[in-house]
């Protein structure tokens, strides 16, 4: 379910064929499933359209790369360009070139330090942290060490969903956060761990708190790898990916809140724009909850077949 931040609806996509273009996606890392699934999302919804020529770069996780990516498309004159800046403040400027060429840009799940945009869509990251991390907590019984696994640094998902975790975590006396960058990654979250594990005698955390069910993954590698069971702790994470159903199913994650990737929408807003017609400024994306009582209700955001980035 969608809250438009305006009055204005959708309504419904151009019919196939009725619109043409170049709609450019600048992706920050193609290595992440849940960004792979995003642009691949993008990707089916134009695939509908023949006459949209649907072009996607992978920055590998690189910002500086990012941005010529998309100065690259900008001297290429395209259409529309779809992005999600790896980091707010680097991208800002680049951006900004983009709308003062006239060229529509789609924000999907991050921004950057301006308005340097056409629609931003997203779901909320602060409103997302406090309901993880008020569960969490009640479920330590507000006391208790929790690790946390923090994303790309300087992105703002990363940014506001650290914020706003260390800001309820200051409120009781009882919880103690350590942090380490895992990027997103699986293979960085296994990493993490497993040096935060060798470093620290014992079980040194009561619960972990993945910025995505990607870390969360790689965190339940690394105990396993040392000898733990990830049961013994309480995993809280946020996207709700296949492998975190699985891992709530087999009482190895806590909760996960959904994020979608927003792919689709940024779609239909792309086609909107190649047709001249009027689109939102800004478009939130609703988060739900995902615990053991409701797993087998609740389907993951995209499935491991729906990756295919496309062109």
């Amino acid at each position: 379910m969608l809250l438009l931040w305006c009055v204005l609806t959708l309504g419904v996509a151009p019919g196939a064929g009725a619109v043409s273009g170049v709609v450019a996606f600048a992706q920050d890392d193609l290595s992440n499933d849940w960004r792979r699934a995003q642009v691949a999302a993008v990707g089916r919804v134009l695939a509908r359209y023949p006459e949209v020529d649907y072009r996607v770069t992978d920055a590998r996780g690189d910002a500086a790369v990012q941005a010529l990516h998309i100065d690259r498309q900008i001297r290429r004159g395209v259409d529309v360009l779809i992005t999600s800046p790896a980091d707010a403040e680097l991208l800002d400027p680049v951006l900004r070139r983009a709308r003062a060429k006239g060229i529509p840009v789609v924000l999907l799940g991050r921004r950057t330090t301006s308005d340097a945009f056409t629609t931003y869509i997203h779901p909320d990251n602060r409103v997302i942290t406090r309901r993880l991390a008020r569960f969490l907590f009640q479920r330590m019984g507000n006391e208790g060490r929790v690790l946390m696994l923090r994303g790309v640094p300087g992105a703002t998902p990363t940014l506001h969903r650290t914020r706003a975790f260390e800001e309820l975590a200051a409120e009781e006396p009882g919880i103690s956060v350590t942090t380490r960058t895992a990027n997103y990654l699986r293979g960085d979250a296994i990493l993490a761990v497993d040096e935060f594990l060798r470093r620290h005698d014992g079980f040194p955390f009561d619960a972990l708190y993945a910025q995505s069910d990607s870390m969360a993954e790689g965190a339940r590698v690394a105990l396993r790898r040392n000898g733990g069971d990830p049961a013994r702790v309480l995993i809280a994470g946020i996207d709700y990916i296949e492998e975190a159903r699985a891992a709530i199913r087999s009482g190895e994650q806590l909760v996960s809140y959904t994020y979608p990737t927003g792919g689709a929408e940024g779609a239909e807003i792309a086609l909107r724009l190649l047709a001249g017609e009027p689109v939102p400024r800004r478009m939130r994306l609703e988060s739900r909850r995902v615990t053991a009582e409701n797993v087998d209700e609740v389907a993951p955001i995209f499935r491991q077949d729906e990756q295919d980035p496309g062109p």
